[in-house]
C-alpha cells in the first residue's frame, strides 16, 4: 500500500516559489515519461486498476508498475501498488507496439494476466513530468510538473507512514511562506483521463 499527501499547487508563480524555498534541499531533478494501458477489453479499468511503463531521464531506467484501488480523501492517497524495473529498449519496444507487452516476462505484467483476465494489452497515451526530489526535515518531498496535452498541473507528494503528521507539518510550512495550496481531488492519471485540469 502506497500512502501519499498530495497538495495540488495552483499555478508555475506557486512552483516556482516551492522549488525556490526548498531549493537548499533539492537531491534530484527526474524527467519522467508515462505510458498507461489498458487489457483489450478493459480488464483492468473495469478493475479499478492502472498499468503504466515509466521512463525515468529518457533511457536511464524504465518501471512498470500496477496500481489498483485508489482512495484520495483530503489530500491523503491510498493505493495498492507493486513494481518491477524493466529493460529500457525493451519498454520502448512495448511503447510502440502494446500487444508486445503480453510476451515480456515480468511479475506485474503476468499478474496483469493471471489475476485480472488481461489477453491482449491496449495504449491509453502518455504524459511528461519534471519531478524535483527533496529531502527535508526526514521527508522525502516530490515538487511534480506534469504536462498534459491539455495544460500542466503543479503537485507536492510526500510518501510517509505517517501522512497525517507530514501533511500537517508540509501544510504550516507552506502557510508561514504564503504559498497558496489546495488537496489533490484527483491523481494524475484521472486528470490524464478526464482531459481537462482540475
Amino acid at each position: 500500500m502506497e500512502v501519499e499527501v498530495k497538495l495540488r499547487l495552483p499555478d508555475a508563480a506557486a512552483h516556482g516559489r516551492v522549488l525556490s524555498l526548498f531549493g537548499p534541499f533539492r537531491r534530484e531533478t527526474l524527467r519522467q515519461e508515462n505510458f498507461f494501458f489498458d487489457g483489450s477489453e478493459n480488464e483492468l479499468s473495469s478493475k479499478r486498476a492502472v498499468l503504466r511503463v515509466r521512463f525515468y531521464n529518457g533511457q536511464a531506467r524504465c518501471v512498470v508498475s500496477l496500481k489498483a484501488k485508489a482512495i484520495l480523501i483530503d489530500g491523503i492517497s491510498r493505493v495498492e501498488e507493486e513494481e518491477e524495473e524493466m529493460d529500457p529498449m525493451l519498454g520502448r519496444e512495448c511503447v510502440a507496439e502494446p500487444e508486445k507487452l503480453g510476451s515480456v516476462k515480468n511479475r506485474i505484467l503476468k499478474k496483469c494476466e493471471d489475476e485480472f483476465g488481461v489477453k491482449g494489452f491496449v495504449g491509453l497515451g502518455v504524459f511528461a513530468n519534471v519531478r524535483d526530489v527533496i529531502d527535508w526535515k526526514g521527508l522525502k518531498l516530490e515538487v511534480d510538473e506534469t504536462n498534459y496535452d491539455f495544460g500542466t498541473s503543479y503537485e507536492i507528494e510526500c510518501e510517509s507512514s505517517d501522512p497525517e503528521g507530514a501533511k500537517k507539518l508540509l501544510e504550516e510550512y507552506l502557510k508561514e511562506n504564503e504559498i497558496e495550496y489546495k488537496y489533490s481531488e484527483a491523481s494524475k492519471f484521472a486528470v490524464f483521463r478526464s482531459g481537462k485540469l482540475p
